[in-house]
């Protein structure tokens, strides 16, 4: 088992072949060995899956398990906040870190609210929200930081309203997540943020039993059954996706397009490629950071043996960048079919808010530079700071003129 084993290549993120793509290293491992030994933060002897075949496939698999506290961390944590935070049970509610039968159920309840059908039908407001950021950049005036002016207003308070929260509530909630993702946050600065984020949800869920609207928040506390506690871990579970890894993306797909003048201008002048670009974008900047399954029998799969308690890290973004799968993977290009693409996951635990997150990147970036089509970057590209120590991948501020 230990033959051939190797540490994970994090540090190597800081040596990508472009600003965009995943570090080589990635792909060399993946072009030798695509499900390789690994050894973990803790010397557990798992697995590092980079190629798509064998990540889709694990992500598809029952035998495998999501729930972190059977997981081995593929890093050191950086402090002890984070390693209680990593192997810490799921409270109830929690149910991204649940198998089934737990998970199916918390799922079943939520599936139905984030439909296509009902996500579309957001496009309106979606459009009303983005023109209101874009009318207070411009009456501001360049420069302006793109992450805070439109691609965390955005995702913010579309789900403020998906969920019925009063938007009254997000600067202190911001502030709490961005604590608690930091890495270099402490144990006590981590359980102040998450009680502070927790206190959020009881006195609004108290309000929605007595005067329930038509949110997709109230119709979970009316109508799921589910104790405070439950829907205490949702809400914020909820709010905390909904925004996080959708304004990482936005900020990340300007950023993008910015630096690939010949294919924004193809988008520019057909914007029938929209639909095709958003799903280019999603596979093409998956950030660096891995899922983690753990397999509950012994699993035979592409060839190898994961045995039984053995973890997997999965890279989902070197699985999006697989030759196998994806023609001249490296290149960014808005005319490739790139359905298919991992970045929402795979099987019972893909993303529920997919679709919103799509409608979101539809709506916002070909508005962004219909109106300011002479943007730019404000400062060069390598200066752009970036989130590499968050689980959300994206720009910390993108500062751009026009």
């Amino acid at each position: 088992m230990t033959e051939g084993a190797i540490e994970l290549p994090w540090t190597a993120r800081t040596t990508r072949p472009g600003l965009f793509d995943p570090p080589q290293i990635i792909a060399t491992l993946r072009s030798e060995r695509p499900l390789r030994p690994m050894i973990f933060a803790d010397g557990h002897q798992g697995w590092l899956a980079t190629g798509y075949d064998v990540v889709r496939a694990i992500l598809a698999d029952s035998r495998f398990s999501i729930r972190r506290e059977v997981a081995h961390p593929p890093v050191t944590m950086p402090n002890a906040g984070a390693q209680a935070v990593f192997t810490a049970p799921p409270p109830p509610g929690m149910f991204v870190r649940m198998d089934p039968p737990e998970h199916t159920r918390y799922r079943k309840l939520l599936v139905g609210e984030f439909t296509v059908r009902r996500m579309r039908r957001l496009e309106a407001r979606i459009a009303e929200v983005t023109e209101d950021c874009l009318d207070a950049m411009e009456r501001s005036g360049p420069p302006s930081d793109l992450v805070t002016a439109l691609c965390v207003p955005v995702p913010a308070l579309l789900i403020c309203e998906l969920l019925g929260i009063p938007e009254s509530t997000l600067p202190v909630f911001q502030q709490a997540a961005a604590t608690a993702l930091d890495g270099e946050s402490t144990q006590e600065q981590i359980q102040q943020a998450y009680a502070t984020m927790l206190g959020v949800f009881p006195p609004l869920i108290a309000d929605k039993r007595e005067k329930p609207t038509s949110d997709v928040y109230s119709g979970l506390i009316n109508h799921g059954g589910l104790s405070d506690e439950e829907l205490t871990s949702i809400g914020l579970l909820l709010f905390a996706a909904g925004y996080e890894s959708t304004s990482g993306m936005l900020a990340l797909g300007a950023f993008a397009l910015l630096e690939h003048p010949g294919q924004l201008q193809a988008l520019r002048r057909d914007p029938s490629l929209t639909d095709n670009a958003v799903e280019e974008l999603l596979r093409f900047l998956t950030g660096p950071s891995g899922m983690l399954r753990t397999a509950v029998e012994d699993v035979e799969i592409c060839g190898e043996l994961i045995r039984a308690g053995q973890t997997v890290e999965l890279l989902v973004g070197a699985a999006n960048h697989d030759p196998s799968r994806f023609e001249r993977p490296g290149e960014f290009d808005i005319t490739r079919p790139a359905q298919g693409h991992l970045t929402f996951g795979h099987g019972i635990h893909q993303c529920l808010g997919q679709q919103l997150a799509r409608v979101e990147l539809r709506a916002a970036l070909p508005a962004l530079f219909d109106r300011f089509p002479g943007l730019h970057l404000a400062v060069p590209a390598q200066e752009i700071p970036m989130k590499d120590d968050s689980a959300f991948f994206g720009p910390k501020s993108l500062p751009v003129e026009w």
